[in-house]
């Protein structure tokens, strides 16, 4: 308990040292920025923006309230954190749930770390931090990653060195927000998981798609049956072959007749069988000299 009450003053400390105006820290190089950034700081709720490139964008009512009751019992366990914008003027990194369920239980004053960064670190930092310790659902993380490349113009590759996720994962995941938009909503309400959608995106057709989701939805398909689903559905887009008649069982080409031909006109003669018992014979020729030889031989014989 003591030194719960320590750090919780030395936060105080910290936050009074951070509305002075004459000491105001706005870089790593000004006075005393050593003692507040990556410290632990008391903030007023008031005085923190949400930030604009926030992943997430859809929270669960009923977890939300699960972690305000959490917080009037216990407090905030993790801190928070933040960007200095200007004098007393924070933006929100990451920790948005945490500081939306403060303000449910009337918190006026949250922990936070903060950090000095610019917009592009910012984006990266918000996602990577979110990814990490939260549960985004599938496409918010898509959309958060096709920021990246919008916002920052990060290649996949990039990507996957920043936020430590392999190329091929980011790539599945931008691959979602092909999706129909009823199947994306779908997906970030719980109704199909991101199997199901990794399934239904190897249909172009969007009217297909939705027709699809909704079977999965009413009949509580499987991801397998899902793509079972989904490869039949391939299926009946081949075009069936026609009936062919019986070939003679007796009439096949056998290996050694078509090394005749090939010993004979001293080239890879092509014969092939069609199944009414018709054929043709291909011989090669790599030159004129080559193909007057061809022709003696054929004279030759007769």
């Amino acid at each position: 308990m003591t030194k719960a009450i320590k750090k919780q003053a030395l936060g105080r400390g910290l936050s009074a040292l951070l509305k002075d105006p004459e000491n105001d820290i706005v870089s790593v190089e000004d006075k005393n920025a050593d003692k507040v950034v990556g410290n632990i700081i008391e903030l007023e709720i008031s005085a923190i923006e949400i930030n604009p490139f926030q992943p997430r964008s859809n929270f669960n009512e009923e977890s939300l309230r699960e972690l305000a009751t959490s917080i009037k019992e216990l407090g905030v366990i993790q801190p928070i954190t933040v960007r200095k914008l200007d004098f007393n003027k924070y933006q929100l990194i990451s920790g948005e749930r945490r500081l939306r369920a403060s303000t449910l239980v009337g918190l006026t004053h949250v922990p936070a770390y903060i950090r000095i960064a610019n917009d592009n670190e910012s984006l990266v930092m918000a996602l990577v931090e979110n990814i990490q310790r939260h549960d985004l659902d599938p496409i918010e993380i898509a959309l958060s990653y096709q920021r990246l490349i919008d916002e920052i113009q990060l290649t996949q590759e990039q990507m996957s060195e920043r936020v430590g996720k392999k190329r091929s994962t980011i790539a599945n995941y931008l691959r979602l927000l092909k999706l129909d938009p009823i199947i994306q909503t779908g997906i970030r309400d719980g109704f199909i998981s991101m199997g199901h959608g990794r399934a239904i995106i190897n249909i172009e057709d969007l009217d297909i798609q939705t027709d699809i989701y909704q079977k999965i939805v009413s009949q509580n398909l499987s991801v397998r049956e899902t793509e079972t689903l989904v490869k039949n559905y391939h299926e009946s887009l081949k075009p069936k072959a026609e009936g062919k008649p019986k070939t003679d069982s007796a009439f096949v080409i056998r290996e050694t007749q078509k090394n005749t031909f090939n010993d004979y006109f001293g080239a890879k003669v092509d014969v092939k069988v069609a199944g009414n018992g018709k054929g043709k014979i291909t011989i090669p020729f790599n030159s004129e000299a080559d193909f007057n030889r061809i022709i003696k031989l054929i004279n030759d014989s007769e």
